[in-house]
């Protein structure tokens, strides 16, 4: 995905002379494309994310559409302080983009997890969050975000994703897509972890249960008109993600869940409330959390045999 995200930024830098490109010490060369267009809109901002943070408020205020990226922690938790007041407060127009999403970089332990990071930026007044399952909605993403007026957060993978859509979807802010249509079960899915969701989906319909699989993209706005058309017509409604089960996409369905009064049965799948201290890769963290297909299809099973 960061490879879409060079590209994608380049395209926007020759089509758009207001776009600023602000990195955290990091993908310099990956960056050789864009700094051809204009090195003037490149700025290596160091190992001072919060710094770079107030640099990007600025030139949002100033006219400009910065793009803020950098591995998914250290744009993100290392400098919470300056996207609430620098940012969020000012409704800077600054796109925030971390790469290495969720268990990414699982093998560099809980520093560069970022588990977190949906939760602690869809507090936030005035901040979208985003994240998208694959390249295409990433560069529809991207476009959508530099479009807008106040600050959207992206959080993205790092390499090797596969492709979830054969051609590019019609992605809108607040309006989930659906992937694969199903009658039983509504399978919602934010960011990376797609592939693991459709492989869930298939084993289900091995077992007889038709699966609707979603990619919700964008986790705040969150499309409440999906869910409320969803949860009249489906048995049961799960939400699955590379992220902690507070706060992020489960717990964002939950609350629409109490305030609509929905009775829809809802099982929530991410990361327990504790850091991984194992070394392993992703595929071995997502198998220690139960993001698997295999574990996936057999609860939703368990939840659909009580339901």
């Amino acid at each position: 995905m960061r490879n879409a995200f060079a590209d994608e930024m380049t395209k926007l830098a020759q089509q758009n002379n207001r776009v600023v490109l602000l990195s955290g010490d990091i993908g310099n060369k990956l960056f050789d494309k864009f700094k051809a267009v204009d090195e003037r809109r490149f700025y290596n901002c160091g190992v001072a994310e919060a710094n770079m943070m107030g640099v990007a408020a600025g030139m949002a205020l100033s006219g400009l559409r910065p793009v803020v990226y950098t591995i998914t922690p250290f744009t993100t938790t290392r400098c919470f302080e300056q996207i609430r007041v620098d940012v969020c407060y000012h409704k800077a127009p600054v796109v925030i983009v971390g790469t290495g999403s969720g268990l990414s970089y699982a093998e560099l332990g809980p520093t560069h997890h970022s588990l977190e990071d949906i939760a602690i930026l869809r507090t936030l007044p005035g901040m979208r969050v985003m994240a998208p399952c694959d390249t295409a909605e990433l560069r529809l993403a991207l476009r959508a975000a530099v479009a807008e007026d106040g600050p959207v957060y992206i959080r993205i993978g790092k390499k090797g994703e596969p492709a979830i859509h054969a051609q590019a979807p019609d992605l809108k802010i607040g309006t989930a897509i659906v992937v694969r249509q199903g009658i039983d079960v509504a399978l919602l899915s934010a960011g990376t972890i797609m592939p693991e969701v459709l492989k869930a989906a298939d084993l289900l319909q091995g077992q007889g249960i038709s699966a609707e699989v979603v990619s919700f993209h964008t986790i705040k706005p969150l499309d409440v008109d999906y869910l409320a058309a969803a949860s009249k017509r489906v048995k049961l409604v799960a939400t699955v993600e590379e992220h902690g089960l507070i706060g992020g996409l489960g717990s964002a369905v939950a609350e629409w869940r109490a305030a609509a009064n929905a009775a829809t049965p809802l099982i929530c799948f991410g990361t327990p409330d504790e850091f991984m201290h194992e070394v392993g890769g992703q595929e071995y963290a997502r198998a220690k959390y139960g993001l698997t297909p295999g574990n996936i299809a057999t609860r939703i099973l368990a939840a659909l045999s009580k339901a």
